[in-house]
């Protein structure tokens, strides 16, 4: 059965069959979405506009902010080199052990956050592999905030590559072999020719990737060792202030993390009309 025939199939279904689909659609996104963000600001404001704004502006969660926006920070821009770069070598070159590489990129997303988080305190811990080596030159990695970025650092370093480098293998190399014979160097293509081909695909993984970084819970929760004001992320705030019977001060600082996710659907439902509009441009027959 060819898609003209689906297609078809599709338009003439009964009325009931497609109001019945429509209306259980309708009903777990409201179940699973609008219930729980309605939930989360009607018990952030339980107490009133005056109580919301004491809960955001107390020390342990501004510090909570502070901490989860200077990991942020650290972690986009190094994974989106990172994801360039190696975008960039798959995409453009042919070297051993590319299929490895490529694996490796995939693995955060195949190995569970609290196991990530694991694996870097039997590395840096007291008694881990370099334990004793740091403990010997005072450097510091577990519970303490070089081990919430390199956390971080796993869990983010696949989304940029594996947006960028399906588009650049579809994008192909002319543009930029063309450049290159007209003179222009390494720098110069990368600017001018490269990048503003990518610039959607790439701000569409960076959003993903400060969104992931800011919401991380399991890898970071495993090393920061929970410290009020000095460890804590924004997510492990919202568990640490829920489990001390603060509601309104938990959901205050969900309430947060939600205005991030709806910032990074619209973002995201942005930057992927940008893309789709790009390449049917690409598509359109000359005149």
């Amino acid at each position: 059965m060819n898609a003209q025939k689906i297609a078809k199939i599709a338009v003439n279904d009964p009325t009931w069959v497609r109001y019945t689909l429509t209306g259980l659609t309708l009903l777990v996104i409201s179940l699973f979405l609008i219930l729980p963000l309605v939930t989360i600001f009607f018990e952030a404001f339980a107490k009133g506009w005056e109580g919301y704004t004491n809960e955001l502006t107390e020390y342990n969660n501004t510090a909570a902010v502070k901490l989860t926006l200077l990991v942020a920070l650290i972690c986009v821009p190094l994974t989106t080199v990172f994801g360039i770069a190696s975008a960039w070598a798959i995409a453009r070159f042919e070297f051993p052990g590319k299929s490895l590489l490529t694996t490796l990129i995939d693995l955060p997303f195949s190995v569970s956050p609290v196991t990530a988080g694991l694996i870097f305190v039997l590395l840096f811990g007291a008694q881990g592999w370099f334990g004793e080596w740091l403990q010997a030159n005072n450097i510091k990695i577990i519970f303490a905030v070089p081990g919430i970025v390199l956390a971080t650092l796993f869990i983010t370093c696949p989304f940029v590559a594996r947006e960028l480098i399906p588009l650049m293998q579809e994008m192909g190399n002319e543009e930029e072999e063309a450049a290159l014979s007209l003179g222009a160097n390494g720098w110069t293509m990368f600017w001018r020719v490269t990048l503003p081909n990518i610039k959607w695909g790439l701000l569409y993984g960076v959003v993903l990737c400060n969104a992931r970084a800011m919401g991380e819970f399991g890898a970071v929760s495993v090393v920061s060792g929970h410290i009020q004001g000095i460890t804590n992320t924004l997510p492990l705030h919202v568990e640490n202030t829920y489990n001390e019977y603060n509601a309104v001060g938990a959901f205050a600082a969900a309430s947060l993390l939600t205005v991030l996710a709806i910032v990074t659907l619209v973002l995201k439902s942005f930057l992927e009309w940008q893309q789709q509009r790009d390449r049917a441009s690409l598509t359109l027959p000359s005149s």
